[in-house]
């Protein structure tokens, strides 16, 4: 799971493993595999450390 901000400040938390694209469009948009589109504050270079971040993190032993 990584930690995203809305647009508008407030933060949500989505499954890293249901993320099927990230445009910057300006604004970044993430899609997920269900369809669900979510309107972020971070860049996609942010979301993919954070995606790394997060699996090494599961990974450690």
């Amino acid at each position: 799971m990584i930690e995203l901000t809305r647009l508008n400040g407030t933060t949500i938390v989505i499954n890293s493993d249901l993320i099927e694209t990230v445009e910057e469009t300006p604004d970044t948009v993430v899609t997920l595999t269900i369809g669900t589109k979510y309107v972020v504050q971070e860049s996609s270079r942010d979301i993919v450390d954070k995606v790394v971040e997060f699996r090494r993190r599961i990974m450690r032993p």
